[in-house]
């Protein structure tokens, strides 16, 4: 078993626990509806989604490939900076997520709601591509080996793409907000250290 550091542990068995939790006891939907982000526009929005909707997922496959990022980006920079400077990380990418989220589905007048830790992931997409920008990595779409920072300019673009040209049922600007988050926080701490 690959080693795993324990806020990545954490974070992979409350995502997976919470999904399994929910699609047993569907009694239990009134609470998940509570948790996700609503939009403003709705009237169901309180302030605690911001960071609630990160911990649930819609389907096994979402659940899956955002288990697998953390795993594989989460776990090294965890490593790298430890518990705290990697939660601090996570939970800024995950806040400026939602609130890119929420703009967006305000300007747009969508009413569904958001779940899933994507934001967060991108987030540390984008520090993992400053951290290592040379390493090569092996993403399964496309499975070319590449530079840590092409991959991570490629995926920042798509989701740009994307978003703008109004492809439904994901997050784009949400994933382009967590990069956000991550990179003011990267930002912060170097300002930080010239101090």
């Amino acid at each position: 078993m690959p080693f795993i550091p324990p806020v990545t542990k954490a974070l992979m068995l409350l995502c997976v626990g919470l999904f399994c939790l929910f699609s047993l006891l569907p009694q239990l939907a009134p609470l998940q509806n509570a948790l996700a982000l609503w939009p403003l526009n709705t009237g169901l929005f309180n302030v605690w989604q911001p960071l609630t909707y990160g911990f649930l997922h819609g389907d096994p496959l979402h659940l899956f490939f955002n288990m697998l990022g953390l795993w594989m980006f989460g776990s090294e920079l965890e490593t790298v900076w430890g518990g705290k400077r990697y939660s601090q990380l996570l939970a800024a990418s995950v806040l400026t997520a939602a609130v890119a989220q929420l703009v967006f589905t305000l300007v747009v007048g969508t009413a569904a709601p958001t779940v899933g830790i994507s934001g967060g992931l991108f987030g540390l997409l984008l520090a993992y591509g400053l951290m290592f920008p040379d390493r090569i990595i092996m993403p399964l779409f496309p499975p070319i080996p590449m530079k840590a920072k092409i991959f991570v300019a490629i995926f920042g673009a798509l989701e740009l793409l994307l978003g703008i040209t109004g492809s439904t049922g994901i997050a784009h600007f949400a994933h382009l907000g967590g990069m956000l988050g991550a990179w003011l926080m990267i930002n912060y701490w170097r300002g930080g250290r010239r101090r």
